[in-house]
């Protein structure tokens, strides 16, 4: 028996993690894959058997994964970033999150057959979709316009919302009294919100105070966030029954919001926790299904997802967009964008096993049909994505935009002289202070950690490209580079050469850098070098009788960055490729 039980665990981590790599590696949905896994090592092989292997501890296991994912997700919520697209997003996740739920729990009680309060239910708990399969989907068509950010935050956004709504709808099931609803059952909302705030509220002060007054060595953060956000879902939950998860957003929402420490090494830790999290569920909550729960995904259901698909999510986006000032392309494309995720799947799990606890009829059914609307809806726009949005011109086929990893003066300089030729430009970097300075000259810049996995989801590579990493640090350029190399393509990442191979022989391998920008010898050491004494950026159209060669030797020194051709392509000099810019062409490059 101690054998199996050690079989079980050390399977759900395994395939939980193999699952994801596979995903990763044939650029595949991970939703799918680790579903497909849940499922072939549950029903299909009995491999796992989270009954047996969890008895009653299975549904706090899965509350306490489910309430860290969500405290990571609060911790996302930086409403600071969201300036630019607030007024759409904003009527998405509330008149739009509203109507979704009315419409999903209306087709759940005509087409479905559910009752009423298993019908809202289902609502609340579909209105999620989730910035696990949304970013993925965004990364592969890196839509122009303000319709990734739209999407990315509406995904960060709406699964504390559904999970919000979830929680409320079944405190009401719970209470008995969803049938006639009356003050008691409005005293029991008042009172989970109520709880939650303040719980949430204690827990992210605790946190802040621990930080700022030092009463946590470094070393200890993260355990000691982890183990304030369990505390808080748990003493909230005994306070005030399905309060907890409500409680670890609204601590997560106001540790991200605040300013008096920092917590992006807090993020980081729970990015890298979430990958386990989220494989290990997925796998635990897919092995639960069963053959009986497959067959009762009948022609109702189908009709079910068309709905969802075809006239709940349009509904929704187009009655609630209406008065914003966004295109009717990007109308289009956020009706045709709407997968449901983790949150999902998780919610609807740990409510159906309550309310199957308390006998509530045809609860069971709450789980495969959720877990259909998974499968469903990520399939379908997974694979229609691409195609809808380079018909609707909204998808950058061959983007000219450059990230520049390092916001430092010369960096910043050589951003403007992009600019001015009308290149788009995005600054990344881990310094508040160079980030500052790239945004008060007029750049957009994201201040994070490149080498976090968050990063690739928090960068819009909307129009972006290429990445052209001038760090003086050269390890930190290569990995960089190879971090972006699966989103850009390996030919579209460039780096500062690196210095000369010294006797320790610290050096970067050849098979781990970028493509070498500019021209041998260039390391930010010598570029420094000749900013600090005088050196400025130009762009020269060449012509026949100031050809590339004459340029070159009346710059004796200059470095030749960019070439921008007669249909205004972006060339980037690098020491892979012989490239001259022929007349016609603009160049630019550095002036000593």
């Amino acid at each position: 028996m101690t054998h199996n039980v050690l079989i079980g665990l050390a399977s759900i981590l395994l395939l939980g993690v193999s699952a994801q790599w596979l995903a990763w590696r044939f650029k595949l949905p991970s939703i799918l894959v680790l579903l497909t896994f849940g499922f072939v090592a549950g029903a299909g092989t009995g491999l796992v058997n989270p009954e047996q292997l969890l008895g009653e501890s299975l549904l706090p296991v899965v509350s306490l994964a489910v309430a860290v994912i969500l405290f990571e997700g609060g911790l996302n919520l930086r409403l600071k970033e969201i300036k630019e697209v607030k007024g759409t997003v904003t009527k998405l996740t509330t008149i739009g999150a509203l109507l979704a739920w009315a419409f999903t729990g209306i087709g759940a009680y005509y087409i479905l057959g559910l009752d009423v309060a298993l019908s809202v239910l289902l609502g609340a708990i579909l209105v999620v979709s989730g910035p696990t399969v949304i970013m993925p989907i965004l990364r592969h068509i890196r839509p122009t316009g303000p319709v990734g950010s739209i999407l990315k935050w509406e995904g960060i956004l709406i699964d504390p919302i559904g999970a919000f709504l979830a929680v409320l709808v079944f405190e009401v099931i719970f209470a008995g009294k969803f049938q006639g609803f009356n003050l008691l059952a409005f005293l029991e909302i008042f009172k989970t919100i109520g709880v939650a705030t303040i719980m949430g509220g204690f827990g992210a002060l605790f946190i802040i105070l621990a930080l700022k007054h030092y009463w946590v060595p470094d070393f200890l953060h993260n355990s000691t966030t982890l183990m304030s956000a369990i505390a808080v879902f748990t003493i909230s939950d005994i306070l005030q029954h399905e309060s907890g998860l409500f409680a670890v957003i609204i601590m997560g929402g106001i540790l991200a919001n605040q300013k008096s420490v920092s917590v992006k090494h807090i993020v980081e830790f729970k990015e890298n926790l979430q990958v386990l999290l989220i494989g290990g569920l997925f796998i635990l909550l897919a092995a639960q299904l069963t053959m009986a729960d497959i067959a009762t995904i009948t022609i109702s259901s189908f009709i079910f997802l068309a709905v969802l698909i075809l006239i709940v999510r349009p509904l929704s986006v187009y009655i609630s967009t209406r008065g914003t000032n966004i295109t009717s392309e990007t109308k289009l494309f956020l009706s045709a964008m709407a997968p449901r995720g983790i949150v999902a799947a998780a919610v609807a799990s740990i409510f159906a096993l309550r309310l199957q606890a308390i006998d509530y009829p045809e609860a069971e059914r709450i789980i495969p049909i959720t877990f259909f609307v998974i499968v469903g809806t990520v399939a379908v726009y997974g694979l229609s994505a691409l195609p809808l949005a380079k018909k609707l011109n909204i998808s950058d086929v061959e983007p000219q935009g450059v990230l520049i990893l390092g916001a430092h003066s010369w960096a910043r300089k050589i951003g403007t002289a992009l600019k001015k030729e009308e290149i788009q430009v995005l600054f990344i970097d881990s310094s508040w202070t160079n980030s500052s300075k790239a945004r008060m000259e007029g750049h957009e810049a994201v201040y994070t950690n490149a080498l976090s996995e968050h990063a690739i989801d928090e960068v819009n590579l909307g129009g972006i490209g290429y990445l052209l990493a001038l760090t003086p640090n050269d390890q930190v350029n290569s990995l960089v580079c190879m971090h972006f190399a699966d989103v850009l393509d390996k030919a579209n990442v460039y780096q500062l050469a690196t210095k000369p191979k010294g006797p320790k022989r610290q050096d970067v391998s050849d098979h781990l850098l970028g493509r070498l920008v500019f021209r041998k010898g260039d390391t930010h050491e010598n570029i420094n070098k000749l900013f600090e004494k005088g050196a400025t950026i130009k762009a020269i159209t060449l012509t026949q009788e100031f050809p590339y060669g004459e340029f070159l030797k009346k710059n004796r020194g200059a470095i030749p960055m960019f070439i921008i051709d007669n249909s205004g392509k972006l060339i980037i000099m690098s020491q892979s490729t012989a490239q001259e810019a022929k007349p016609g062409q603009k160049l630019i490059a550095i002036i000593p």
